[in-house]
């Protein structure tokens, strides 16, 4: 079984985000880079089947050449090849990046017998890129799982609904996302981090094509304000604590 597993990069998270003075892009000086928690299990989702199954998996990425701080974090987990779409570093919508994500698996000798996804990117929250890919390769794809488990030429995956579970069959080759808790990612061993400063990347430089959408500009969400009042220190704030605790209702006279 040969499997991809598409991450991507994005700033850690609970960073402070602050965009650049022309509101195009997020300031990347000060952050730290990950990927999401969806797509953590996604990449030990991917180990996992290999090693009950046999085959090889393979993580991908579009984004610039730092990114391989993430492909690397991958490898060490376990994931076998990595393949970088090199960019200048731009944000590319879900469009694009679904079009270079389909034309780099059409590309592969070997053909994939699963790609799984995170549900979603944690910086933009698209959902969309798993479903394009699969609707351009003709795949069927489910979204969401919290279980996932192949028997032959099929796999069979559940999702949480509303007082229990959706179970799905489907036929491979398919598209899978996956949301954090189908599993519990495990830690980079150091022998694992060490192979995967060794192992080759695999480049190409993806041709960018329509987005659909143009993005005007950027905006930090206001930071919501709040309002401390120093009731006194000590043993001498305990009468005001007791009075506001009256207006509250909290206490009765």
């Amino acid at each position: 079984m040969d499997i991809l597993v598409c991450v991507k990069r994005v700033p850690e998270t609970g960073a402070k985000i602050t965009v650049t003075a022309d509101n195009q892009e997020v300031e990347t000086r000060n952050l730290g880079f990950t990927i999401s928690p969806h797509e953590e299990c996604a990449v030990e989702e991917a180990v996992q089947l290999v090693e009950k199954h046999g085959g090889s998996a393979t993580v991908l990425t579009l984004g610039p050449d730092a990114a391989t701080e993430q492909l690397r974090g991958a490898l060490a987990m376990g994931i076998d090849n990595a393949i970088l779409l090199e960019t200048s570093g731009e944000e590319w919508g879900s469009m694009a990046t679904a079009k270079a994500i389909v034309t780099a698996v059409q590309a592969q000798e070997n053909p994939f017998d699963m790609i799984l996804f995170g549900n979603e990117a944690a910086d933009t929250g698209g959902y969309q890129v798993g479903i394009r890919v699969a609707h351009a390769l003709d795949w069927p794809c489910v979204t969401g799982i919290k279980s996932l488990r192949v028997e032959g030429g099929t796999a069979v995956a559940q999702r949480e609904a509303s007082g229990g579970w959706e179970e799905y069959e489907v036929t491979l080759p398919a598209v899978f996302s996956v949301k954090e808790g189908i599993n519990l990612p495990r830690y980079p061993s150091l022998p694992g981090k060490l192979r995967a400063k060794k192992k080759p990347i695999d480049r190409s430089e993806p041709q960018k094509g329509d987005d659909g959408l143009v993005k005007l500009q950027l905006k930090t969400p206001k930071e919501q304000e709040s309002n401390v009042v120093i009731l006194g220190n000590g043993a001498d704030a305990a009468p005001k604590v007791v009075e506001l605790l009256r207006e509250m209702g909290v206490i009765s006279s």
